[in-house]
This record gives structure tokens, C-alpha cells and sequence, in this order.
């Protein structure tokens, strides 16, 4: 079957919409998404957050190991190696701490 160039063409704006509507629950420049999670940087200080897939991100604190942060308005810990924490429909891990910086990743349940 040969698909007209009209069909065509709205068959690419389509998945073009789609791709985008996806990647579109995640925003910032300290935010990188895939298809089914997003990688978050925060800086490590108390004004610092993040929106990723429709929720904000707050850092709280921070140690050698934990994090805390506010996440859809609830407060969670995070520790190294630890599964992922649930909170508002979503799966959240950590992925790194340094001196100034905390890494985490959110993906959908």
C-alpha cells in the first residue's frame, strides 16, 4: 500500500506531536528525558528545583549518602543504591551526589 504524500505528512506531524507530547512533561536545562524516564541535576542549595513530568522537584538536603527532597509535595528520602521511592504515580531514585550537585532519575509507574 502506497501512502499519499498528504497521508504522509500527517502521519509524520502526528508522530512528531506524539514525540513531543511526551518529551514535553519534562523542562529545564538540568532535565534530560528519554521515553519512559527523566534524568534531573540540581544544584545543591535550598532554592533549587526542577519540573518533570507535571511535578516540582525541591531540594531539601543532603549528606554523603541521603538526599532529601520535596517531591509533589511530599517529603521523601533518597538514599544510594536504594529502589526507587514512589510518590505521585511516579518511581524516584538517586543516581549521584557531589559537593554541589544531586542527580536523580523520575519515571512513570
Amino acid at each position: 500500500m502506497v501512502l499519499k504524500p498528504t497521508r504522509r505528512v500527517a502521519a509524520a506531524l502526528s508522530s512528531a506531536a506524539l514525540a513531543l507530547a511526551l518529551l514535553a512533561g519534562c523542562g529545564g536545562d538540568n532535565v534530560s528525558c528519554g521515553l519512559d524516564q527523566c534524568t534531573v541535576t540540581i544544584d545543591r542549595e535550598v532554592n533549587a528545583s526542577a519540573s518533570v513530568l507535571g511535578i516540582e522537584a525541591k531540594f531539601v538536603s543532603a549528606d554523603a549518602n541521603t538526599v532529601t527532597l520535596d517531591v509533589a509535595g511530599e517529603r521523601i528520602t533518597l538514599t544510594k543504591g536504594q529502589q526507587a521511592v514512589q510518590v505521585a504515580g511516579l518511581a524516584v531514585s538517586l543516581d549521584s551526589i557531589t559537593a554541589d550537585t544531586v542527580s536523580f532519575q523520575v519515571s512513570r509507574d
